[in-house]
């Protein structure tokens, strides 16, 4: 099968929002709202399939962290269910690191409900502590705030 990874369009926005969402709903992921993916389509990757969109990650830039490394974040990760154990959730991340190397990204994390699959890529779990306390700034309007299951996974780029 192939399969074409690529920049989002504006076009890929209503498919993405379906896709996030609908693993929001199982509590795979956080919930995106239309709007916020709209703003953020610069920061979207797809998949697609006979032009059918099957996957998306985004590339969050977040700041710079402690002793001045750049950090970025992949959010929304989400591969429809008949296109999953295909290798195209790690296609997607690699693709979405090399981007964040050419931008001079030194760090790169996620905050994840499935630790096992970005360790398979070399991810290490690592505290929350580690991470600088401006990430943690979306959470507020979290509906898991309080109880957030999320496991941090950091990669060292450079």
């Amino acid at each position: 099968m192939k399969y074409k990874i690529q920049k989002a369009k504006v076009e890929d926005v209503p498919h993405i929002y379906k896709l996030v969402n609908k693993f929001a709903k199982k509590n795979l992921m956080l919930p995106r709202v239309l709007n916020e993916i709209y703003e953020k389509i610069l920061e979207f990757f797809v998949i697609k399939y006979k032009n059918k969109l099957i996957g998306c990650a985004a590339l969050h830039i977040t700041w710079t962290g402690k002793d001045q490394e750049v950090l970025a974040e992949i959010r929304s990760l989400a591969i429809e269910e008949n296109y999953q154990n295909k290798g195209l959730g790690s296609s997607l991340v690699t693709k979405i690191e090399k981007e964040a190397k050419k931008l001079g990204v030194e760090k790169i994390f996620a905050l994840t409900f499935t630790p096992e699959f970005f360790k398979k890529l070399k991810y290490e779990v690592v505290s929350r502590d580690t991470l600088p306390h401006k990430i943690w700034t979306e959470c507020i309007n979290c509906p898991f705030f309080m109880e957030c299951k999320e496991v941090p996974v950091v990669k060292q780029l450079k």
